[in-house]
């Protein structure tokens, strides 16, 4: 599983360059070396966050992985020479960005670097030019996408090779199991990411909708029999698909991250997994 570092700092917890030092440790401890960043976190200040801990750790150089994205241009006083929110695959913003990224994480070099959403202007020919110059130059590692359509990975993978498409995947978001996405990574040995692997959170709220009482209802009767709580059990229902997800976790509780680790030990039957299906889609399957 993959450490998300969104809600790390500004967007969420707010930790200081100590709590956050103890947590990459905490993390790290548990074999979960791999951090998935976006510069546009915390309004472009995340990575800076997390680089400040790599400066005064340089040692966490060697035992981590970092993932970072980029071409999602916000609004916001840190940068202000952007006067619309859009999106920007140009050969020149990709390689600023990275290198960009790389410095603000105080790091040598960027595991994997993701296009963060489909650019309906991307040249993919350009991308192409741009990612072979930061792989050759020492950069970057790998490639990959987030967000994008069947189509629109087939095209960019046609001309650049990509080991990922970092996609929304929970119960209570399904698309990827039936349009195309997940039968793609198989098809390709392509390794899928999920964000947002418990619906954002709106799972665990107190007041919640029919279908979410008919899920937790579900997965509380599998997790009895399993000795598993709600999110491990949500978590093995990815694990579960033979496309390999990787699920992103956006806790920056360490507490919950080590329990997210007992489901790797969860093994969902298949009439599990379908009740669970079911409790989601409010119907049995055709």
């Amino acid at each position: 599983m993959i450490i998300g570092t969104m809600r790390l700092g500004e967007w969420g917890s707010n930790l200081s360059t100590e709590e956050l030092e103890k947590f990459i440790d905490a993390c790290v401890d548990l074999g979960f070396t791999d951090f998935d960043h976006a510069d546009i976190y915390g309004h472009y200040t995340e990575e800076g966050r997390f680089g400040r801990v790599i400066k005064r750790r340089p040692d966490l150089k060697s035992k981590i992985q970092i993932t970072t994205k980029c071409c999602i241009k916000l609004v916001t006083p840190n940068r202000p020479e952007h006067s619309l929110k859009s999106y920007d695959s140009t050969k020149d913003h990709i390689i600023w960005s990275a290198e960009n990224s790389i410095k603000e994480l105080g790091v040598d070099q960027l595991d994997v670097l993701l296009i963060h959403r489909p650019d309906y202007l991307m040249n993919p020919h350009e991308i192409a030019e741009a990612f072979s110059l930061l792989k050759d130059s020492g950069k970057v590692k790998a490639f990959g996408v987030s967000n994008f359509t069947a189509s629109q990975f087939e095209l960019l993978h046609s001309f650049t090779p990509l080991i990922t498409n970092q996609l929304e995947i929970s119960l209570l978001h399904r698309n990827a199991f039936e349009d195309g996405t997940l039968d793609q990574c198989q098809r390709l040995g392509i390794t899928p990411t999920a964000w947002s692997p418990f619906g954002g959170g709106v799972i665990f709220s107190e007041k919640s909708s029919p279908e979410l009482q008919k899920i937790k209802k579900v997965a509380a009767d599998i997790g009895q029999n399993l000795d598993a709580s709600l999110d491990q059990i949500l978590i093995a229902f990815l694990l579960k698909h033979p496309a390999g997800i990787l699920p992103i976790l956006g806790s920056t509780k360490i507490d919950r991250i080590r329990a997210m680790k007992n489901a790797l030990n969860i093994e969902l039957s298949h009439e599990d997994w379908y009740r669970l299906w079911e409790a989601a889609i409010g119907e049995e399957v055709a």
